[in-house]
């Protein structure tokens, strides 16, 4: 795998989180909160299509890295917030900034599950397959 392809799956990754829900309230939760039968079967239909997207990239994540790899992220990624804040780059008081971050984090640990198995084989050559039930 080249780096585009890392960064073309990570920038979906992201995107799929930034349009379920974003600060700006253009977002499938601001546009499906509150309910109204306005559009029904369309928000239906986008609700269903990214129910499927996550599916896809939640399983993915878990088969590749696992439990122990999405807590190792999620602990990686609150230490650099951590140290951010603590070196006075960010505030707590800025709650826009840190919902960005969140969700930038999310998508980030949902791009690298998505792209574990290609990071993995060029850092050490090992192919993970899939089992396979007979």
């Amino acid at each position: 795998m080249k780096a585009g392809g890392f960064i073309l799956r990570w920038l979906f990754a992201v995107l799929i989180v930034l349009i379920t829900y974003n600060p700006t309230h253009y977002s499938l939760f601001h546009w499906l909160i509150p309910f109204e039968n306005v559009q029904l079967p369309l928000k239906i239909l986008a609700s269903l299509v990214m129910l499927v997207v996550y599916i896809i990239f939640i399983r993915a994540t878990f088969r590749s890295i696992g439990v122990l790899g999405i807590l190792l992220a999620t602990a990686v990624s609150a230490t650099i917030v951590w140290l951010f804040i603590d070196q006075g780059w960010m505030s707590l008081e800025n709650k826009t900034a840190i919902t960005w971050i969140a969700l930038i984090i999310v998508g980030t640990i949902l791009g690298i599950g998505i792209s574990w198995s290609h990071i993995r084989r060029k850092l050490t050559g090992q192919l993970d397959t899939d089992d396979l039930e007979d």
